[in-house]
């Protein structure tokens, strides 16, 4: 049942599934230091509310750029406190490059997350979906604006997220690939539309050859849906893939649609996301 998935997404605890597509409330869990803002978006018309980590050493380094990982899904309540933490870690530790966190707080998650689609059923998920374009143009356009008006960044740019965030991830990789250099989609919903995107995936990987970027794509124990999607995928990206993009497809069956992010995110990151000399640039 693809519908219950949707609903039971780990680590996203806003308030009214049905408005959300996330679990009911749960206790604030700890979280970095980090910042709060607001933007008002002319594409989406509507005010979205950002929280943003800074690395280590930020406020000192005053001549120095840092990369950014950008995260769908990112509120306070929902999965911006463990990739955040998870980040603060692996930074302090000395096994991830020093970068900012983004999270955008969901207003409606699965108009956001969802392309168009075709098929009836998955029309049946929300009153509203396929907003995807709407959204990526308010990250690339406005979101990504601002950021770089606050903060100190490099262009270097990461995003992660997991089910339908993993969804829009994937998407925007094959309809907007030079938008970050690194895709992380943890058990992606690519059923979405009848798994279009997979469909579609050679064709779109032929027409970019010069591709240089870095895709990675998980599933978790989830026979139904996303591991067949995600296992075709990978096969496609097997026999397509640019030289240039770095890419790996790896199923966790021992974890599931509602932990994968936890348990998974941090090695993830860690593979990724190394340090790197230079890694703030001044």
């Amino acid at each position: 049942m693809r519908w219950p998935m949707l609903c039971v997404g780990l680590g996203m605890f806003l308030v009214g599934c049905a408005s959300t597509g996330k679990p009911p409330a749960a206790a604030a869990e700890p979280v970095p230091a980090h910042q709060l803002f607001t933007l008002a978006s002319a594409t989406l018309k509507e005010e979205r509310r950002i929280a943003v980590y800074t690395p280590p050493g930020y406020d000192a380094a005053t001549d120095a750029r840092f990369p950014v990982l950008y995260m769908p899904d990112g509120g306070l309540q929902e999965d911006f406190p463990h990739v955040a933490s998870a980040v603060d870690a692996a930074i302090r530790a000395g096994e991830l490059r020093p970068m900012l966190v983004v999270g955008i707080e969901n207003t409606v998650r699965r108009r956001d997350m969802t392309g168009p689609t075709t098929v009836a059923s998955d029309k049946e998920i929300a009153p509203i979906t396929g907003g995807s374009e709407a959204f990526r143009a308010f990250i690339r356009d406005e979101l990504m604006t601002e950021v770089r008006r606050r903060y100190r960044v490099t262009e270097e740019r990461a995003i992660i997220g997991e089910s339908l965030a993993g969804l829009f991830i994937v998407e925007t990789f094959f309809l907007e690939p030079d938008l970050f250099g690194t895709y992380l989609a943890l058990s992606p919903s690519i059923w979405w539309n009848a798994e279009s995107l997979v469909r579609q995936a050679g064709e779109r990987l032929a027409a970019r050859a010069d591709l240089r970027a870095e895709l990675y794509v998980s599933s978790a124990n989830e026979v139904d849906d996303i591991v067949p999607a995600v296992a075709r995928l990978g096969e496609v990206l097997r026999v397509s893939a640019p030289v240039g993009l770095k890419w790996e497809v790896e199923p966790r069956p021992d974890l599931r649609h509602d932990n994968i992010y936890r348990s998974s995110a941090p090695g993830v990151l860690r593979k990724w996301l190394p340090p790197t000399q230079g890694a703030a640039t001044r």
